[in-house]
């Protein structure tokens, strides 16, 4: 299996028509064909070295469920088209939203919609501004815009955590603090509780609440939203994230009828599908423990990569890891032939205005030491000279 970027990808011969043909090759040899080439260039998530993003792979009951969910394509709009997938999700919710201290929510196509959600439900509830970090996701900015809310961004810290000395006044606001930045995975404060409504998008670190670093999320049980992205470390395929409030009756101000429903449509989507099965199936699977293990695994990981590069005189850590995001760049090396040579094992994200290479411990299959093994090759590859990359 290979991972090829977007440019090479267009340059490789598929054996798939440019054009699309008169007469079909029939169902078979068409899955075939385009099964063959999609195992063949599509990111190996779970490989060893493989420690780039925030992309875990799918277990085996996840994917088999979402191909038995196409298969029967339930739809989560019409209670009659989904009598069990609609009680599978009030169920995946009744299990996970008490370790967020909420009570109430549904399941979405990502984290984006979901930040969407919660704040279109602020505004519905008075926020005439969203409030957020500078580090908050591009999600955060997309929503305020497209519900016409102003956007006041916050400058973080030196450890990249909203600076809470420069908040401006929060009347009328809604504030957005992050759980597991995309770029470092630091984790705001979550004790604000200022403003017209407090959303915390757990998207990354969600998940912890349901380990033994649970403690790191403490005050997000404050919250009147949160968004938590299934497909990180939940370990589910995309298009499958939780928006989830804490008070009951708060999804009513997002909800709208009509002559063809039998009940209200809640959020942003209309018709959609069954995205809780998997994820439930994925939980009785593995139980809360077993789903726990594999984050730890994970936070140890990154943990263990970190003091092995804090230890290494050629380069240079962040911080420490807060939620298994891993920075750090070459001394004596530039960035940009390191983090070529790293390939799938790392990525690139910008720290105050410098590139910084990122591993992200999202795979609980990966090795630390076929993942060190790679860091070493990188770095002997890099130019002798300035570390700008």
């Amino acid at each position: 299996m290979t991972m090829m970027t977007g440019f090479l990808m267009d340059e490789v011969p598929l054996g798939i028509p440019d054009r699309w043909p008169a007469y079909g090759l029939g169902e078979r040899e068409a899955l075939r064909l385009v099964g063959d080439v999609a195992r063949a260039h599509s990111a190996p998530l779970g490989d060893p070295d493989v420690l780039a993003h925030m992309d875990p792979p799918t277990p085996i009951i996840a994917s088999e469920l979402v191909g038995l969910n196409a298969s029967l394509n339930q739809n989560l709009l019409h209670s009659d088209l989904s009598p069990f997938a609609s009680r599978a999700e009030h169920l995946i919710i009744a299990w996970l939203a008490p370790f967020f201290g909420m009570i109430e929510g549904h399941m979405c196509a990502g984290s984006t919609i979901a930040n969407l959600t919660a704040l279109w439900c602020a505004r519905e509830h008075g926020a005439t501004r969203v409030v957020a970090s500078t580090d908050a996701h591009l999600s955060i900015f997309k929503a305020a815009h497209i519900l016409g809310m102003p956007f006041e961004a916050v400058p973080v810290d030196h450890m990249g955590r909203l600076e809470r000395s420069k908040l401006p006044c929060l009347d009328h606001a809604a504030i957005v603090l992050t759980a597991g930045t995309t770029g470092r995975g630091v984790i705001d404060n979550l004790d604000v509780v200022d403003g017209v409504w407090l959303h915390v998008d757990a998207a990354w670190a969600g998940p912890l609440r349901l380990t033994k670093y649970a403690s790191r999320l403490d005050g997000v049980e404050r919250a009147n939203s949160v968004a938590v992205s299934a497909h990180k470390w939940l370990f589910q395929p995309k298009e499958s994230a939780l928006i989830l409030f804490k008070e009951q009756e708060a999804q009513t101000a997002i909800s709208y009828g009509g002559p063809y429903l039998s009940a209200s449509n809640i959020g942003v989507q209309g018709s959609r599908g069954a995205a809780a099965v998997a994820l439930l199936g994925t939980c009785l699977a593995w139980g809360r423990e077993g789903l726990a293990e594999r984050i730890e695994r994970c936070v140890a990981l990154s943990e263990a990569l970190a003091e092995r590069l804090s230890s290494n005189p050629n380069v240079t850590l962040r911080q420490p890891p807060e939620s298994a995001v891993v920075n750090w760049r070459p001394r004596t090396r530039r960035v940009d032939p390191v983090l070529l040579a790293l390939g799938r094992t790392a990525s690139r994200t910008a720290i105050d205005g410098e590139v910084w290479i990122r591993n992200v411990a999202a795979n609980p299959h990966a090795d630390l030491n076929a993942v060190w093994h790679q860091i070493e090759k990188s770095l002997s590859v890099g130019f002798e000279g300035p570390t700008a990359g």
